[in-house]
């Protein structure tokens, strides 16, 4: 029986690796289409990459409860088959509408694919190791999209536009394949509730959207803070925030499970927080490197607390829409952030990394306020 739970989440793993290295590849790759091949502005290069974004968050609710009532498998194979489509658009000569086109099949069956087989790992998790579970499941999507831009650059430097596309077009080809020789062995086709928006998601959502914060700062604006201080190589500091984010994940990755997902939510919070504040008042790059390592190592496990505490508070009948809906609530954060961390840096790069500080620490109150609710009595069983 663990033989076969280890085969099948192995599945899922490089299933989910090869779809979001495609959907990767393409993030340096379109905005030389968009403006040397169709003619487009920078303005139109946001849009391309703001549709997809738009429509997976919207869709993922909907993605999870299809999944509940028809089968992770089925839903999964289905936004393969969507995103190896929308490498054929991509290839097409329709220009601009085309692009847009193709955008929005990739947030459909980007949100159905990653929903299904969230759903579908966390039914095969055993009970004592779900975050960690989930944590890694999450873990191969963000691989994915490290590793599928500096592949995306290479194809493209060694062949062409129409390299690219088709190499996009055999990942998610492969992942289907791969998906297709797994057993679907997840129960489905019970009541599925219509909520989108379940109650058990609002107080886990935004805690990871608070948590997000500092993410976004770190990614869009570390850099930047650098090098407005006169300080070189500022690239270190997004680098060691992901080499923290994926070394903890994998190192402590089991931590929620032992210790429950609360105290997790406060030490990552307060981690973060602590990271934030240290590159806010950082004048060297080391001293924001630490800060960006600290940060990093706190953020990576708030996410599999989350969904622990959504998992054991969504009754099963609001699962799908539930895992969706926080899903979701780092999207939301994620737009954001990069809004308000926009205005901030023009006033002070300082003033914006303790505005994510404080933005942080928002999450340990909504977390705990999240925990306590999971723990109350569900009046309805009384």
């Amino acid at each position: 029986m663990t033989e076969r739970w280890a085969r099948t989440f192995a599945g899922l793993i490089a299933a989910l690796l090869c779809t979001f290295t495609a959907v990767g590849m393409v993030i340096p790759i379109i905005p030389k289409l968009v403006t040397d091949e169709l003619d487009g502005s920078a303005f139109e290069v946001g849009v391309t990459f703001t549709v997809s974004g738009v429509v997976a968050l919207l869709v993922r609710p909907y993605a999870g409860q299809l999944a509940q009532r028809t089968g992770c498998r089925r839903v999964m194979l289905f936004g393969a088959v969507l995103i190896v489509a929308t490498a054929g658009l991509y290839a097409l000569p329709f220009g601009l509408p085309g692009l847009y086109a193709a955008r929005v099949l990739l947030g459909v069956g980007e949100a159905m694919l990653f929903m299904a087989g969230s759903l579908w790992t966390v039914a095969l998790a055993p009970q004592d190791r779900r975050a960690q579970i989930v944590g890694f499941y999450g873990l191969a999507m963000w691989s994915g999209f490290a590793l599928g831009p500096v592949l995306g650059e290479l194809v493209h430097r060694a062949g062409s536009f129409g390299a690219v596309w088709a190499t996009v077009a055999a990942l998610p080809a492969v992942a289907f394949c791969v998906i297709f020789a797994l057993t679907d062995r997840v129960e489905r086709g019970a009541a599925v509730s219509r909520k989108l928006l379940p109650r058990s998601a609002v107080l886990p959502g935004v805690s990871l959207a608070c948590g997000s914060f500092g993410y976004a700062m770190v990614a869009g604006f570390g850099a930047l803070a650098m090098t407005h201080r006169g300080v070189a190589h500022g690239s270190v500091v997004v680098s060691a925030f992901g080499v923290a984010y994926v070394t903890v994940r994998v190192v402590a990755g089991r931590i929620p499970d032992r210790v429950g997902a609360l105290p997790v939510v406060v030490f990552s919070a307060s981690v973060e927080a602590l990271g934030m504040v240290l590159i806010a008042f950082a004048s060297d790059l080391w001293l924001a490197a630490l800060g960006a390592l600290i940060a990093g190592g706190g953020f990576t496990l708030l996410y599999p607390a989350l969904a622990l505490l959504t998992i054991d508070a969504a009754p099963e009948s609001e699962r799908g829409a539930a895992l969706g809906a926080v899903t979701s609530f780092f999207d939301v954060a994620i737009g954001l952030a990069g809004l308000i961390g926009g205005a901030l840096a023009g006033v002070s790069y300082t003033l914006t990394f303790l505005i994510a500080a404080g933005a942080v620490l928002g999450s340990l109150y909504a977390g705990t306020a999240a925990a306590r609710a999971a723990a109350a009595p569900d009046p309805a069983a009384a």
